[in-house]
């Protein structure tokens, strides 16, 4: 999936992104897949989407792209 991250705090390591499809993705600072731990407001990214321990839908393999 692709979409834009419009939170993320750095300090807790959580995030959510907005998907292409009008939804929203909470995700975790170990899912960004470059191993940086860090990802910019704003950012274009690609995802995938599997359920999260508390049963509803997280992002996960976060990507930037151009």
């Amino acid at each position: 999936m692709r979409g834009h991250v419009v939170t993320f705090d750095e300090h807790r390591g959580l995030g959510e992104i907005e998907g292409d499809d009008g939804l929203f993705y909470p995700f975790h600072c170990t899912q960004i897949a470059d191993g940086t731990r860090t990802v910019d407001v704003g950012a274009a990214v690609t995802f995938e989407v599997a359920a999260g321990p508390l049963g509803r839908w997280e992002a996960t393999e976060i990507a930037k792209f151009a």
